[in-house]
């Protein structure tokens, strides 16, 4: 007498193929999210960059030269104040950038590359990360402004939307910095880079004085200038006048960055891992 041997039903037992888990990706960069957050929480050094640095430019160039470019201090804070806010959160993307080599040399990615997520997910969960900074330089650069006189002349809604308007403008910017971090070889390589291509944008627009002040010659580069737009588009969502073509100019350089960045970021961090 023969006994045949039959193989266990594992049809119910296997998990679903990876390819079928709805939101995978969004699950896991989230996931990677609050890995960021909880690194920060526990870095509060790491956010002086994005607290006391706006502050201390706030207050030198406001009572140093406010009554050299506009007359009065009062009057130069509120045309500074947008640019400062600007500024910070535009070199506030550069820390991504150099976080991110930091951890290739010290092979966190490796880590993730054994886990089952997708490869893409470590890097949009480190750009997600990075709101909790760019809300911390706005409300840093608004609470100082105000101690020193700043006062908002539109409404309430125009004030969070020129906010979160410069948070967008910072979350498209930091993919130009991820993809320096993936292709620079050390991480202070990655802050210099930046720095070469924010410094320029920053002063070459019309954050610390308006553009017919410029030399003529300057002037057609600081108009089409994304750091020209994003600075007009608060001031006047500030103030309460019009804003013209600037808004939908920002919100085009914002998926002009993300569009041309990101899946170089992408690639390079492919090759990488």
């Amino acid at each position: 007498m023969t006994t045949t041997l039959t193989s266990p039903d594992v049809t119910r037992s296997a998990p679903a193929p990876r390819a079928r888990r709805p939101f995978r990706l969004v699950r896991h960069s989230l996931a990677l999210t609050k890995r960021s957050l909880i690194k920060t929480w526990h870095t509060p050094e790491a956010l002086i960059d994005v607290t006391i640095q706006p502050a201390i430019f706030l207050v030198i160039f406001v009572y140093i030269f406010g009554k050299s470019v506009s007359g009065s201090t009062e009057q130069y804070l509120h045309f500074l104040l947008p640019g400062i806010l600007a500024q910070s959160i535009a070199t506030g993307a550069i820390a991504i950038g150099v976080n991110l080599n930091t951890d290739l040399e010290k092979g966190l990615f490796d880590r993730f590359r054994s886990l089952p997520i997708p490869r893409s997910a470590p890097l949009i969960g480190a750009v997600l990360g990075d709101v909790v900074r760019y809300v911390i330089v706005a409300v840093s650069t608004l609470t100082v402004g105000y101690i020193m006189g700043f006062r908002i002349e539109s409404n309430p809604l125009a004030a969070v939307a020129a906010c979160l308007l410069a948070v967008l403008f910072a979350l498209s910017l930091s993919w130009a910095s991820v993809f320096v971090g993936m292709v620079a070889r050390t991480s202070g390589a990655v802050q210099g880079i930046m720095f070469l291509a924010v410094l320029p944008l920053s002063f070459a627009s019309s954050m610390f004085v308006g553009v017919s002040a410029l030399p003529g010659w300057m002037q057609s580069f600081v108009k089409v200038n994304p750091i020209t737009h994003l600075v007009d588009s608060m001031r006047a969502l500030f103030e309460g006048t019009p804003v013209g073509n600037h808004v939908w100019w920002t919100l085009a350089w914002c998926v002009g960055l993300v569009a041309v960045f990101m899946p170089l970021a992408l690639r390079a961090y492919r090759k990488k891992v």
